[in-house]
């Protein structure tokens, strides 16, 4: 019998699992493994032959101004843009649970910006930045809006954020809807009844037992920011000169670009254990947050 039960369980492993696994480690592990390869070697992409330098790509993205340049600018965006994406997500779920009329449509309607891909998302707000807000701007004499902000290096940078936050605001809020409604009435009711105001109810009965949604949140948009691209690409390219040039755009251009693959990979090692770390951190301390609470 115990036989028969360890044979019915491994063909429904076969059956459901093995399909996903297969496609797991062809899309995932061996590209993984062999970038890694890539590391020790000095390939350009295009000869047969693979010559192993062992550490020097290593040695040559510890010291190239122009990564960490970039992964500082990433560090900075991330900052700002999660901070954002959290807070503004949390304020629409909260807006949205409150049983004002329509909330429905409206979770829809903020959840739509996360369904257009990162790449036209981009193209539709450089045509915003470029022309719409510029003719806006001219219109009504708004110096802010005079010229593009995507022509100067410091309103580039916040045009990133502002479209970043525009469009996983909707995606981080629906999760956050989620863990309002997962929250008991009874102890919202035991709370007013006790003389808590609307503020203090929400900060020490609903957000605390909201710990697992700012978990999930947090690691979402942190990990969606660092690696942050398509967008980068179709709104800013980069520009202007280079100003907001995000770490994965300086990976793709070194590896693509500029054919030197290993020490792309290298770099592109480099920002997955800054990536990893971070967010093991942020998950470790939301857990043990979630556990207290």
């Amino acid at each position: 019998m115990y036989e028969r039960t360890k044979a019915a369980k491994v063909k429904f492993f076969l059956l459901f699992g093995a399909p996903a696994l297969a496609v797991f480690i062809a899309v995932v592990l061996i590209p993984f493994f062999y970038g890694l390869y890539l590391t020790f070697t000095n390939w350009d992409g295009v000869s047969a032959a693979h010559e192993f330098v062992f550490f020097d790509n290593f040695v040559k993205a510890f010291t190239d101004v122009g990564f960490w340049n970039s992964l500082w600018l990433t560090v900075k965006y991330v900052l700002f843009s999660v901070l954002l994406i959290n807070l503004v997500a949390f304020l629409l779920a909260y807006l949205l649970t409150s049983g004002i009329k329509g909330q429905n449509f409206f979770r829809s309607a903020f959840f739509t910006p996360n369904l257009i891909g990162g790449i036209i998302l981009g193209f539709i707000w450089n045509f915003v930045f470029q022309r719409a807000f510029v003719s806006i701007g001219k219109t009504l004499g708004w110096s802010l809006f005079a010229e593009s902000w995507l022509s100067d290096p410091a309103k580039a940078f916040w045009a990133m954020v502002i479209v970043t936050v525009w469009q996983y605001s909707g995606y981080m809020m629906i999760i956050y809807v989620a863990g309002f409604m997962s929250v008991p009435k009874d102890l919202i009711e035991a709370a007013s009844i006790d003389g808590c105001t609307g503020f203090q109810t929400t900060r020490h009965v609903v957000m605390p037992l909201m710990a697992g949604s700012f978990v999930i949140c947090l690691f979402l948009s942190l990990q969606r920011c660092f690696m942050v691209y398509d967008v980068n690409l179709s709104l800013t390219d980069g520009g202007p000169y280079g100003a907001t040039r995000m770490a994965a755009m300086h990976v793709y251009q070194k590896a693509f670009i500029s054919r030197e693959y290993g020490m792309g990979q290298a770099e592109a090692l480099l920002l997955f254990a800054v990536v990893l770390i971070i967010v093991l951190a942020q998950i470790y301390l939301g857990k043990r947050r979630e556990v207290d609470a």
